[in-house]
């Protein structure tokens, strides 16, 4: 028997585990929204956000063995989805590298990566699109508090819990996180 839309995102992880389909499509509908956001803040595109959001449903799909119906489940997706952003930066890193060996070994004077349009025709547009930019390039140390608690909707102690650190440690990456913003974007 299908849990109802009214079930509690655990009740459908139980069910979803079991092997029902919608119950996992109804998860997916409640979450996907919040979880986008987080991921295409993370990672500055959306394309490339949407494919992380996929990667992370389906990573959830196929984890919810592992999942403790005991804990809420909308933190354990965060995770996933942190994870998920956390690979997909590595994996930034190594294309990049890879780009700019190539453009040594065919001395090339430009990458795709070092290619940017300039201009700022101050639409709200090109603002978000310059904000996106900054968060994206932050290091993760402060991006991810940043995300967790401005797009999450996290207090500083649910990113402490979901980081591993203390409330404290939180506050000050913010703190820092929102310098290294202001100074990017007003210079």
């Amino acid at each position: 028997m299908t849990p109802g839309e009214s079930a509690s995102d655990e009740q459908l992880a139980i069910a979803a585990r079991s092997g029902d389909r919608s119950a996992f499509e109804t998860l997916v509908r409640r979450h996907k929204a919040r979880i986008y956001r987080f991921v295409r803040r993370y990672v500055g595109q959306s394309d490339d956000a949407y494919d992380i959001l996929q990667d992370c449903f389906v990573a959830a799909w196929s984890g919810l063995g592992r999942y403790d119906s005991k804990r809420p489940f909308s933190p354990w997706l965060r995770i996933i989805a942190l994870n998920k952003c956390r690979d997909f930066s590595r994996r930034q890193k190594v294309r990049r590298l890879m780009l700019k060996a190539f453009a040594l070994e065919t001395n090339a004077d430009q990458t795709a990566d070092t290619v940017q349009a300039t201009g700022n025709d101050g639409t709200d547009l090109e603002r978000l699109h310059r904000l996106d930019q900054a968060i994206a390039g932050l290091p993760a140390f402060y991006k991810e508090p940043l995300l967790l608690t401005t797009v999450g909707g996290l207090s500083n102690i649910e990113a402490a819990e979901t980081l591993r650190t203390t409330p404290k440690a939180i506050e000050m990456r913010l703190y820092r996180a929102r310098q290294k913003l202001h100074f990017t974007l007003t210079s």
